[in-house]
């Protein structure tokens, strides 16, 4: 701790509005002398430590607009974390989240979320999460979603949206909602169909991306797929594929089995 507190000083005495404490082996920041105090902060980076437990003193760097937390073992955060004033980027990913506290939706400036490889799942999303409209990128890969509510829509804002790599079975037609989004990743779900809102994005060009493999599609969107990304578009605007689309829904088939076995992801391992 002595090498710590000398950064800690060394922080408070240039009035440095940066703080790197990237694997320290840092486990608890209680234990951090003077951090809570560096109220002066901007950044404070703690990826790639063995952090236990998001502390609420945290909130009280009200400067802060920067904060990365990847890579620990935070199982939980307190209801306080959405106080931060001028939070525009919060680093989550890699922890051991299961759900979300209430009033998460709260952050009043937050614009990039990461929240990828951690345990969430439909419920772990508290009522208001869709309130937040400032946000620009939204990571959720690496987790357990099977559906996302309709209420993705009210993210006007969203311009990259990140789902890979959980085990979505639908997406909502309110994802055609999100006007400026650039970039949708959603490849390696169970997914077998895409609603023909989505074909009111632009997400086919140069500077657009769209990743969609590693799904279960139904034939014609695979056969679409295997032309590239642009013909994809192109099919589900098209009223033959709003018909097939209708009658698929109709059916009521049961989703496609989960294939991925995730009971060995790092974020589910229990400490001892």
């Amino acid at each position: 701790m002595s090498k710590l507190k000398k950064v800690i000083d060394e922080c408070k005495e240039h009035s440095n509005t940066e703080l790197d404490l990237v694997d320290k082996g840092i486990i608890n920041l209680a234990e951090v002398p003077g951090l809570f105090a560096l109220r002066h902060l901007t950044r404070l980076t703690l990826s790639h430590n063995k952090i236990t437990v998001f502390p609420p003193s945290l909130a009280d760097l009200t400067n802060l607009e920067t904060l990365n937390l990847f890579n620990n073992h935070i199982e939980e955060l307190p209801p306080v974390v959405s106080s931060f004033p001028k939070l525009k980027l919060l680093n989550m990913g890699m922890n051991k989240l299961n759900v979300l506290p209430r009033g998460f939706g709260a952050f009043p400036v937050l614009e990039v979320l990461d929240l990828t490889y951690n345990n969430l799942s439909d419920d772990s999303l508290p009522a208001n999460f869709f309130c937040l409209e400032s946000l620009r990128c939204l990571f959720l890969g690496d987790n357990d979603f099977e559906e996302l509510p309709p209420e993705i829509g009210r993210l006007k804002n969203l311009q990259i949206l990140v789902l890979r790599d959980n085990d979505l079975i639908a997406l909502p037609k309110e994802i055609g909602e999100l006007g400026r989004l650039r970039e949708l990743h959603i490849q390696g779900n169970r997914l077998t169909v895409l609603p023909p809102e989505l074909g009111n994005l632009d997400l086919v060009g140069m500077k657009q991306v769209f990743k969609g493999e590693n799904n279960p599609w139904v034939p014609p969107i695979a056969d679409q797929f295997q032309v590239g990304v642009s013909h994809v578009f192109d099919y589900i605007r098209s009223d033959t594929y709003k018909y097939l689309y209708g009658r698929h829904i109709a059916a009521g088939a049961a989703p496609p089995p989960k294939i991925n076995d995730k009971s060995k992801k790092i974020s589910r391992i229990k400490r001892h």
